[in-house]
């Protein structure tokens, strides 16, 4: 199914202790970026670089597939950045959709749709044969490796030649387990002090959204779908690279990472 419009904003509270934000599309849109910043302190870098690269190798009006967009936070970024761009959003979460159909309701320049990524037949829902970028941010992890190499292969035929794929992702190295150890200690430590400041986790966010009127049945519907929460591999960055090149790509590697992401770039 395909979307182009969602509920109109309309007055809440942008109070995140716990209140709901009723339509307020914006202010649900914060409190996701503040819930996902308490895990990625990082998270606007990976962004920044992503469209660096975008406007690097394929200009500043492109055409994208914000691939499991949730809210549309890429989307979100690129027009910012890229006002002549075009995005194609794909998730099949409902609520998530439903915050990004109410904040981007009346702009002709995004359209979103609802597939699962697992289903072999996604691609013939998108709007478009090809796309100039197809990008992804902290979304693909709960995919094992096998699913996840054959979405590759599926992404590689709809980035044009030219084009880019880009993953910001956890790719967990399994060959450093004293350093893997030591960075989430610290990372936890540096979570809890910053939990006093008020910011909602993923399971507090999930249970203000479960409560407001207006998200509680979407909110129902993605747990019928995901559960709680779905974890796949996580494989390498080495994994990651090898299988896009086997599934088309011809350069594949990282261009930004922190201790525990990788943002990494494929080009076709």
């Amino acid at each position: 199914m395909t979307t182009t419009s969602g509920t109109t904003s309309g007055n809440s509270s942008d109070n995140t202790s716990g209140d709901a934000f009723g339509t307020d599309w914006r202010a649900w849109q914060e409190s996701w970026d503040r819930q996902q910043e308490w895990y990625m302190p990082d998270r606007e870098e990976r962004f920044r670089v992503m469209l660096d690269m975008v406007e690097a190798l394929v200009g500043p009006e492109p055409r994208v597939l914000d691939l499991a967009c949730g809210t549309g936070s890429i989307t979100s970024r690129l027009f910012a950045r890229f006002p002549k761009a075009v995005s194609t959003g794909v998730d099949l979460d409902p609520a998530l959709l439903t915050i990004a159909e109410g904040t981007f309701a009346g702009d002709r320049r995004v359209t979103f749709v609802t597939a699962d990524l697992t289903d072999p037949d996604w691609p013939a829902q998108l709007p478009y044969d090809s796309y100039d970028a197809v990008l992804t941010a902290t979304a693909l992890h709960w995919l094992h490796s096998e699913p996840l190499a054959a979405l590759y292969g599926q992404v590689a035929e709809l980035v044009r030649d030219g084009g880019v794929f880009m993953n910001a992702d956890h790719m967990i190295d399994e060959t450093t387990p004293r350093i893997n150890a030591a960075e989430r200690a610290q990372r936890h430590a540096h979570m809890e002090q910053a939990k006093a400041n008020g910011v909602l986790d993923w399971a507090q966010w999930w249970n203000v959204a479960a409560q407001d009127p207006v998200l509680a049945g979407p909110t129902a519907r993605r747990f019928e779908i995901y559960g709680e929460h779905a974890d796949g591999d996580m494989p390498s960055v080495e994994w990651h690279a090898r299988v896009l090149r086997e599934k088309g790509f011809t350069e594949a590697r990282p261009v930004w990472s922190s201790p525990s992401d990788t943002l990494l770039l494929a080009l076709k």
